[in-house]
């Protein structure tokens, strides 16, 4: 098969086209042939050489897929071969052939192709998993997602409007804000020319909101705090301006606030599958529906992996960047 492997750590140029042999799936895994593979930050991390993958994964990038089963494993009583499905992966998806777990695998929402079905799993994991089951946004209340026009940005403001929530979101140009307030966000602050502490204070008569999705870090931290209601809820899933920040705990412990966080690649099969069964009951019918869409910002081929790479760290896109195979 045709896979992208990471020659060496470095730049987008490290990216190359090999032959490899088919991986061949183990006890509860599947082997699909891949129509379309997702991009995303920890594929970035990976081929910088700051994100190793965990031990026994696939040494090549890829964390999501979508395509047809054409073998199942032992031990694997569904999806069937000939069955088209979406996958999170715990690597290889840039190839022509990956192998997942079944138990992470989910039906290509009907009303989608491949390329919009490559879009969901990576995202739509780390947004369920951190905004409703960490962050326990509920309808009715308020969330601040920076990062808005992400990848995981777009999925969590169309998530948090269809569930009832009031949403606002932080980007980085007019044109980002405007993407993200056609998603359903009330109020979409452009943060190299406005505070989004400022606004949010002001939109919510001085209240704050009650979760905030943040994939900064870094000096982010004190202005996130001071953005939250009392008993509000900071979750963290990335680390874009540094992971070390400095913090006065005193108004976490008045305020009742919580922090919280997590890495969605180095939970076991079980955690994963769990959140799919919550996607399969709470999102797929919204997917199915129409309510909330995959934003897809440009696809490549799988061998102009280096040029999808090059686009995201340009941080010009809007949305999923995809890989057609």
């Amino acid at each position: 098969m045709t896979a992208v492997e990471i020659s060496a750590p470095g730049g987008p140029e490290v990216l190359r086209a090999v032959t490899r042999p088919v991986p061949v799936a183990g006890h509860g895994e599947v082997l699909i042939r891949v129509a379309a593979a997702g991009v995303n930050r920890p594929d970035v991390m990976q081929r910088a050489g700051s994100y190793p993958p965990p031990p026994g994964a696939s040494d090549l990038p890829g964390l999501e897929v979508a395509g047809t089963v054409v073998r199942a494993g032992a031990g694997v009583a569904a999806p069937a071969p000939g069955e088209a499905v979406c996958a999170l992966t715990t690597g290889g998806g840039y190839a022509e052939f990956c192998v997942a777990p079944a138990d992470q695998t989910l039906p290509i929402p009907a009303g989608l192709d491949a390329v919009q079905a490559a879009a969901l799993p990576e995202t739509y994991f780390t947004v369920w998993t951190n905004l409703f089951e960490r962050g326990r946004l509920d309808g009715g209340e308020s969330v601040l997602v920076h990062g808005g026009s992400s990848g995981i940005g777009t999925t969590a403001i169309q998530l948090a409007d269809a569930f009832g929530a009031r949403v606002f979101a932080t980007a980085g140009s007019p044109e980002k804000c405007r993407a993200c307030e056609s998603l359903g966000a009330e109020r979409a602050i452009d943060y190299r020319s406005e505070d989004f502490l400022a606004v949010v204070k002001d939109a919510t008569a001085g209240r704050g909101v009650d979760v905030i999705l943040d994939m900064v870090g870094g000096d982010y931290l004190k202005r996130n705090l001071a953005a939250l209601a009392d008993d509000g809820r900071l979750v963290i899933i990335a680390f874009l301006g540094g992971s070390a920040a400095e913090v006065d705990l005193m108004p976490i412990l008045r305020r009742r606030l919580t922090v919280t966080g997590s890495a969605l690649r180095p939970r076991t099969v079980e955690r994963k599958s769990q959140i799919a069964e919550a996607l399969r009951a709470h999102v797929w019918p919204l997917l199915e529906s129409g309510r909330v869409r995959p934003v897809i910002h440009r696809t490549f081929p799988l061998t102009s992996a280096a040029e999808a790479h090059a686009l995201m760290e340009a941080g010009r896109h809007v949305g999923k960047i995809v890989l057609a195979v």
